[in-house]
């Protein structure tokens, strides 16, 4: 880990069990065991090979979830079973026992006591108060561990904080996935967009609400199209986060954190969202060659910033006008590169697992 003394190479059981004595393991506690941890371990099941390839060796050590159950074993836990098991019965209480093994230990607990170098936070979030993410990446980071998190609330409101902790601790914070899932877009500053300055950043950053205005085009009403949207699960039983826009709004708070440092109060976002437009709107859109969007925007007028979550009618030309379905997309208006616009999945058991994962090779690669 960042800023402590490597240790020797072990022999362990990584994501599958198997034995790898070749580089050290990288130790995981996996807070929250819901759809988005299932899609880290099954990636860990399928890409050891490639994770080698990239000299990284992961190792799930704990589990720990109210719901599903809790388990800890210091050198590992069979990854392969715990899929077997979740896809029999829906928990953990199945595992077979191993001597070693440690059960029903809370998430605080399998935090403090776990022998894991990063811990996994992907719990559900209350985008009021990030609790009870925010709690948990705050005592992972006060004990000396890396923090890997999907959990929006933590990072929009504890930016300041968790990063001055984890730069006292020496470890890391890395959260990738709470913006546009696995699609790669905090990064992108630090890396492809280096030396630019960003004047503004214009997205489509929630996929329910881009979903229903697609359905809407096609026809459908509001109602029926967030109705559909639930049915195939882009849409919470209560929407209000996503389709009144206060989803968008926290990931612009994120990116107003790692694109232009800065805070932004959520007070200050001008904020509107879906539910009040009617087919009427959608077909004055029609008419004048546009689209609606749920935009949310950040723009940079000298050393001002001026943020919004709104609807607005873009014209088809736009880059933004044409991402249809769950899809999300963002565009970068830079300085020297110009405008620069990334679409791919803003969320998805894979995709957003896959935002885990390389966040955790990455905290790897640091502490080489």
């Amino acid at each position: 880990m960042g800023g402590k003394d490597m240790k020797p190479a072990m022999a362990g059981r990584v994501g599958n069990g198997t034995a790898r004595g070749d580089k050290r393991t990288h130790r995981l506690a996996l807070i929250g065991f819901g759809v988005v941890s299932q899609g880290l371990v099954e990636i860990l099941l399928k890409t050891e090979e490639r994770l080698s390839a990239l000299g990284t060796s992961l190792q799930v050590v704990a589990i720990s979830d109210p719901q599903k159950g809790s388990l800890y074993h210091p050198a590992g836990l069979d990854l392969a079973e715990i899929v077997r098991t979740i896809d029999q019965a829906g928990n953990l209480a199945g595992y077979p026992e191993t001597p070693g093994l440690a059960r029903g230990w809370d998430s605080l607990t399998t935090i403090a006591r776990s022998n894991a170098d990063t811990v996994i936070e992907a719990t559900y979030t209350n985008i009021a108060t990030g609790q009870p993410g925010l709690d948990h990446c705050r005592a992972a980071l006060a004990a000396g561990k890396n923090v890997v998190t999907t959990n929006k609330g933590p990072v929009a409101l504890a930016y300041d904080e968790l990063l001055a902790l984890a730069a006292e601790k020496g470890v890391r914070f890395a959260f990738e996935g709470t913006v546009m899932s696995g699609t790669p877009t905090l990064r992108l500053l630090a890396t492809s967009l280096a030396g630019n300055q960003i004047l503004g950043i214009r997205g489509i950053l929630n996929g329910t609400t881009n979903y229903i205005l697609t359905r809407m085009e096609d026809g459908f009403g509001y109602a029926e199209a967030l109705s559909e949207a639930q049915r195939l699960g882009y849409a919470e039983a209560d929407p209000g986060n996503d389709v009144e826009g206060y989803d968008a709004l926290y990931k612009l708070l994120i990116l107003g954190h790692v694109l232009f440092n800065r805070s932004i109060a959520p007070a200050s976002v001008a904020r509107r969202g879906i539910s009040q437009l009617a087919p009427a709107d959608i077909a004055r859109a029609k008419e004048e060659g546009k689209r609606w969007k749920l935009i949310a925007k950040i723009t940079r007028d000298g050393e001002d910033l001026s943020a919004s979550v709104v609807p607005e009618m873009l014209p088809l030309a736009d880059p933004l006008a044409g991402v249809g379905g769950a899809t999300n997309a963002m565009t970068y208006d830079c300085d020297l590169s110009g405008a620069i616009t990334v679409v791919g999945a803003g969320a998805g058991r894979i995709e957003t697992g896959y935002a885990l994962l390389i966040d955790c090779v990455n905290v790897v690669r640091g502490e080489r």
